[in-house]
């Protein structure tokens, strides 16, 4: 150690000779010299650089500034590597060096001291390496920081979570105000991507081997693999040695490092690197410009076997933004105000005020120009960067891959315009080929059942009815307990497409007598409560449910059926025959049977002597030819061509008609018209019916929002309580129910034996299906809804339907496939609309023969009386040379009478 700090004052005096030479040189004499104060934890390796490079940009900047009136007094006080001794060193810079600003402490933990000890002398402090946000929380206005804040870099470790789609991270801190500083922000950008973290690593920092090694294991023996290391570069270096012997650098694992250790990487020794091999970092992006480049060749001629780093740089600008800022102050004030010596007053008070901190704050606040580390402007006392580097440690080195912006988001190139992660893009749109841990080339998924770790726990309801979906049973020999069922065997064909190995272990929810131990809510709580990892069964998707667990997709689907009783709706008695037509056909056909008769008879009765005779017996004749058509051929022949047309189309019109009317009638006297007895959960409300529901369901809860009583609702377990129930409704016996309520899935199995018995009429509740239960934010549950969809779209779907929801009556159908599985077999009765158009053919050929007839008798006539001459026989009708029946009597003079 005293070797270091003896190489560093010899560095340090060179540079001051160098500089003061320089100043000397054809300058005026008179500058006045301003006391700045440095504290610094001397001989570190990281102080060395910055006290370097302050000196340096001393030089530098009045070299090139040789007109200013002010001139910087660099005051070094040793920190001592402790909080204490940063605070001592600022009181004896201040006490008597009657420094007017103070660079540094090195640490976040030294500033908060320093900090307050500067606000109450008035003298500013600008620190170019304390990055903790909690100093931001001090409000100080004499507090500047010429570095960024840690929790500047959230966004960035965000953005590179969401891309990848990694649901789980634990931070690794180290156990001080630098570390934890950055943890609100953190959390809270993690929440806003729904992101948890089940679990924080805090190391301190002398922790031993052994310690570090015991964190580590814990992580080891967790599900979650992607980690955020956020601590000094010396202790991340001892924790990424024994990450690599434990097995935490293998394939399958995420790193992400801060800027804490990789804006120094550079500095740390190639074992130490190699060690953090395919870990992504974010780095501070510093712009490439020619003064940089300029600087970066000085210092490597200069001090070949020092590594320069961001803060070094900082510190630079820092320094040269105090030289603006004394230089636009001026000279005046430069006293501290004297405490009244009468007074006992603590050290600190005796310090008195600085008359120049005030202005000297304004001026600071103001300073704008381009340094080394890029643009140098102080918003709210602080630097505001815009870009991050993310970079990737390979081999011995570093890779960039991409940046982050406040614009574009994650992008490969600077100049690279893209919008925020487009819901289609990929990680290789946003950033360059990533090597992970394990040399590995694919995305890690970032959580995984650790194979030495605990098995799952799963809890599994214990039914007592339908286990065909969940079975427990225990072998009394044994004592072992078999769990099956279509859950069950869904739930391992799920397991078995998962990318990796889930180990897991099921347990029986129920009580020591082998009962329940309670409803589904009881056992969903359960997964909250933390005694089971996961729930798999018959557990309904509901929104009430998910707002403390998390479901997988739906691996059935579900709803509420109602179940009510058939009856058969025909009423058979001794007036049944007539049900097949209606009145109105009834009588329609009534009427054409007499239009037909007298039609025939009008044409017939002057040309036929089957149609002739006294008035009886014609209308007799009448009737009887009218009738008989409808059973047999009537006796009396038909003579004329246009009652021969008449009569044909009256023949097919009664075939038609009789045809529909037998096969109507047959239907209605040999098939069974089943009706349900309820069509609605409305219509049982307003009854008042009591109804039943499946016991340890949420049916009850919706049942009661609908309104109906808790008296009206009878529980019942299995699918022969359901049919017990209901029998004893439809007998109206004490303890029955007009109708029951059961999940889709019961349902089926209930209508697969009482299918011919009952009947779905409506399905009144509607929920998102069967869903495996997880903790709230597991990342199991994206892993196995992932998995539900494969096997949901392969034929193991239909295996496991068919293997489980077989039908014991194999005459049912699957109310699912067929919505009605008891269909009812209703007939209508026929009416005059269905023979319509047959009923106007017929009339239509009854006015044109009648119309014929008229006119025909009209023209014959002439003078004689119209009824006259229809009661007188037809002579020369080519019907009067045709043979008449023997029994056929003639209305003909010439024919004898009877």
């Amino acid at each position: 150690m005293r070797n270091k700090k003896l190489l560093f004052f010899v560095l340090l005096f060179f540079i001051f000779s160098d500089f003061y030479v320089e100043v000397s040189r054809g300058q005026n004499t008179g500058k006045t010299e301003v006391n700045v104060g440095v504290v610094t934890d001397v001989g570190t390796t990281y102080s060395n650089v910055a006290m370097l490079c302050i000196a340096m940009s001393v030089a530098d900047f009045y070299s090139s500034h040789p007109q200013y009136q002010t001139r910087l007094v660099l005051n070094v006080s040793d920190s001592k590597n402790d909080v204490v001794g940063a605070a001592a060193a600022a009181l004896e810079l201040i006490k008597n060096k009657q420094v007017k600003v103070i660079l540094g402490p090195w640490t976040s933990m030294q500033a908060h001291f320093l900090i307050e000890i500067g606000q109450k002398s008035r003298v500013p402090i600008v620190s170019y390496s304390a990055t903790s946000p909690s100093l931001t929380s001090l409000h100080s206005p004499y507090f500047f920081r010429a570095t960024y804040e840690d929790s500047s870099q959230v966004n960035s470790i965000k953005a590179i979570i969401k891309l990848f789609g990694w649901r789980e991270v634990v931070p690794v801190y180290i156990d001080n105000s630098f570390g934890e500083g950055i943890m609100p922000r953190l959390t809270d950008a993690l929440q806003e991507i729904n992101v948890r973290i089940p679990y924080r690593s805090v190391i301190v920092l002398n922790a031993t081997d052994q310690e570090i090694s015991v964190e580590l294991l814990k992580m080891m023996n967790m599900p979650t693999r992607v980690f955020i290391v956020h601590m000094y570069s010396s202790l991340a270096s001892r924790v990424f040695i024994k990450a690599k012997e434990i097995g935490l650098m293998k394939p399958g694992y995420v790193w992400i490092l801060t800027n804490g250790v990789t804006d120094v990487l550079s500095s740390i020794n190639e074992t130490d690197i190699k060690a953090m091999e395919g870990v992504l970092g974010i780095k501070t992006y510093i712009r490439r410009s020619e003064d940089l480049d300029k600087f970066r060749s000085r210092w490597k001629m200069t001090f070949p076997h020092m590594e320069l780093n961001v803060y070094g740089l900082w510190a630079y600008d820092a320094t040269t933004a105090l030289a603006l800022a004394i230089e636009a102050a001026g000279t005046n004030n430069l006293n501290f105000s004297n405490v009244n010596p009468g007074r006992n007053v603590s050290e600190l008070e005796a310090l008195g005020l600085s008359q120049y901190g005030p202005k000297l704050q304004q001026t600071l606040s103001a300073v704008q120009f381009t340094g080394l580390a890029g643009d140098f402007r102080l918003i709210n006392g602080q630097l505001q960067p815009s870009v991050f580097e993310i970079v990737n440690v390979v081999g011995a080195g570093e890779r960039s891959i991409g940046f982050w912006t406040e614009e574009n988001g994650l992008v490969k190139n600077l100049d690279q315009q893209t919008s925020r992660m487009g819901t289609l893009s990929t990680w290789q749109d946003h950033l360059k080929n990533i090597i992970w841990p394990g040399e590995a080339n694919s995305v890690p998924k970032g959580w995984e059942i650790p194979t030495n770790g605990k098995k799952l726990r799963i809890g599994v309801p214990k039914r007592t009815g339908y286990t065909d979906l969940v079975k427990v049973t225990r072998d009394p020999s044994t004592n072992k307990t078999e769990f099956t069922g279509f859950c069950i065997d869904f739930f391992v064909a799920v397991i078995k497409e998962m990318p990796y190995d889930v180990s897991y272990e099921f347990e029986s929810f129920e009580k020591p007598d082998g009962t329940p131990a309670g409803n589904y809510n009881d056992l969903v709580q359960q997964v909250y409560l933390g005694r089971y990892d996961a729930v798999v069964g018959d557990t309904t998707i509901l929104a009430n449910r998910s707002s403390y667990v998390d479901f997988t997709f739906p691996f059935i689907k579900s709803g509420v059926g109602l179940i009510v009783p058939m009856e058969d709706a025909v009423k058979r008695d001794m007036f049944s025959i007539f049900k097949p037509l209606s009145l109105k056909l009834w009588l329609t056909s009534l009427l054409f049977f007499f239009l037909v008769g007298c039609t025939v008879w009008v044409l017939e009765h002057r040309v036929n002597p089957d149609f002739c005779g006294n008035p009886t017996y014609q209308a007799s004749t009448i009737l009887w030819f009218a009738f008989s058509i409808m059973v047999f051929a009537p006796r009396e022949r038909v003579l004329s061509f246009g009652a021969r047309i008449l009569v044909v189309t009256w023949y097919f019109m009664v075939l038609v008609l009789t045809q529909s009317y037998t096969a109507s009638l047959a239907s209605l006297l040999t098939s069974q018209q089943l009706n349900p007895t309820i069509t609605s959960m409305s219509s049982l409300l307003q009854r008042g019916e009591t109804v039943g529901y499946q016991r340890t369901s949420f049916i009850l809860g919706k049942l009661i929002e609908r309104g109906f009583p808790p008296s009206n609702l009878v529980p019942f377990d299995t699918a022969e309580e359901c049919n017990e129930i209901l029998e004893k409704g439809r007998k109206k016996a004490k303890g029955g129910v007009s109708a029951a309520f059961l999940e889709i899935p019961y349902l089926r199995l209930f209508l697969g034996q009482y299918c011919n018995t009952y009947k779905m009429v409506e399905e009144p509740f509607n929920v998102d299906g069967f869903g495996f239960v997880f903790p709230m934010g597991s990342p199991l549950v994206a892993d196995v809804s992932r998995a539900i969809l494969k096997i949901a779209e392969s034929p193991r779907a239909m295996e496991f339907e068919r293997a489980w929801f077989r039908k014991i009556d194999e005459s049912c159908p699957d109310p699912v496939t067929n919505p009605d599985p008891n269909p009812s077999f209703t007939s209508r009765q026929l009416g005059v609309d269905s023979f319509r158009l047959l009923f106007y053919v017929v009339l239509g050929m009854c006015i044109l023969t009648l119309g014929k007839f008229t006119l025909c008798l009209i023209w014959k006539s002439k003078r004689e009386s119209l009824w006259e001459v229809f009661h007188t026989p037809e002579k020369d009708s080519y019907i009067g040379k045709v043979d008449k029946c023997p029994c056929s009597c003639s209305l003909s003079p010439q024919m004898p009478e009877e």
